[in-house]
This record gives structure tokens, sequence and C-alpha cells, in this order.
């Protein structure tokens, strides 16, 4: 199967052949940030977090340093930047450099998530502009989307980042059953089980890619 490829820890390995030069294991490391900011969200909110904030919150200070690592190692971000909607960063080429700071309904409110939007903006721009197809399967970012942030440098995709924190998004947040499934099939290290939850997200990105595309074709 497509997952099936993993080390002894159940942490994926060869399973995601399209995410090549270490890219997999940027992917790796940039979602264990990913889900550490939400939980650091869960803290700060309390009672008033959002039940999928709860969820992770609770289980993620339960999961040992290899379930950590096993949750993390999805072939696909586990946050979102609005990657699926190219009609967002077209207006964003434009504004990059052109103004100051816009304020925006944040999902996030602690400190880390500025680092995090940093480094989640940077992976994407690599992915866009060398490996379309890893952009598409990991990102949920269509050709039109890759195609502008592809054209951004270093410095303006950074600047972008620091005008847009307020995009990030945890990926399916009304979805928390399959958050749960994640993180507790990383805290068993059942290899079958991470491969089902890992393969349902990958059919959810493609669920959303159908009907994104959709929109555009209605447009």
């Amino acid at each position: 199967m497509l997952l099936h490829c993993e080390s002894e820890d159940g942490v994926a390995g060869e399973g995601a052949p399209w995410l090549r030069g270490g890219a997999l294991e940027s992917l790796t490391e940039l979602n264990e940030a990913c889900l550490a900011l939400l939980a650091e969200e869960s803290r700060v909110r309390g009672a008033n977090a959002a039940p999928l904030l709860r969820q992770v919150g609770e289980l993620w200070k339960l999961l040992d340093a290899a379930a950590r690592r096993r949750a993390a190692a999805c072939p696909y971000l586990l946050l979102d930047a609005g990657f699926g909607d190219s009609t967002r960063w077209l207006p964003a080429a434009r504004q990059v450099g052109d103004g100051p700071r816009l304020s925006y309904d944040s999902y996030f409110t602690v400190d880390a998530a500025a680092a995090v939007a940093q480094l989640v903006f940077t992976y994407a721009w690599h992915l866009a502009r060398s490996q379309g197809l890893a952009a598409r399967l990991a990102l949920g970012m269509p050709a039109p989307t890759a195609a502008v942030i592809g054209q951004f440098t270093l410095c303006q995709i950074r600047s972008l980042a620091e005008l847009r924190p307020g995009w990030l998004r945890p990926r399916w947040a009304a979805r928390v059953e399959v958050w749960r499934e994640l993180l507790l099939a990383a805290a068993g290290g059942e290899g079958a089980a991470l491969e089902r939850v890992r393969l349902r997200g990958l059919a959810l990105l493609a669920a959303e890619a159908r009907r994104e595309g959709g929109r555009v074709a209605l447009r």
C-alpha cells in the first residue's frame, strides 16, 4: 500500500515517494511544530478552547517523544494557510511590501504562531518552486496557487508570512475525530493503524482538491 514502508517505530520512511530531497523529513519536523503549537494554544485558552484544541492538547501531553514523532510523520501538512484557494494568493502577491501589517482574525493567539507561520510559508514556497506534485499532495495546493507562490522570492514569502499569520488554521478543524484517531494511533505505535489514518488524510485532501477544482471551473 501507499504508506506501507515504515521504520520499526512506525514513522513513515519511503512511503511518500513524491516528497524528495529530505522534504519528508522536513515535513515531519514541521508537523511536530504544528502539533506543539496546537497544544500550546489549547493550554493558553483552557476551558475556552475549541473541541479540536482540547483533544490535541489533552492527548499530545500524554505522548512520549517517539509517539509525537509518529503523530507528526504524516505525508501532508497538518496546518493549512489557504493553499487550496488560488484566489487568495493573487492579491497577496501584489501586496507584499506595499503597506503596513494588516489585522486578521487569527485562530492562533500564542507568540509561537509567528515562527510556525514562517516555517509553513517557507516550506510551501520551496515545494511550489521545486516539487509541484508534492505541493499538491502534501499541502493541498493546486497548480494555480503553486504558480503564484513560486514567483515569490525568499524575502517576499517571509514578508508575507509576517503579514498573514492569521491564515494559519488546523487542517480539518471541524473533524475532531480525525485528529483523535491520529494521536491515538501514534500512541499505540501500531503500523496498520497509523497507515489507515494517514491514508484517510490523503483521501480528505483529494476530496478537497476535487471540490476546489469544481469551484474554479464554475468561476
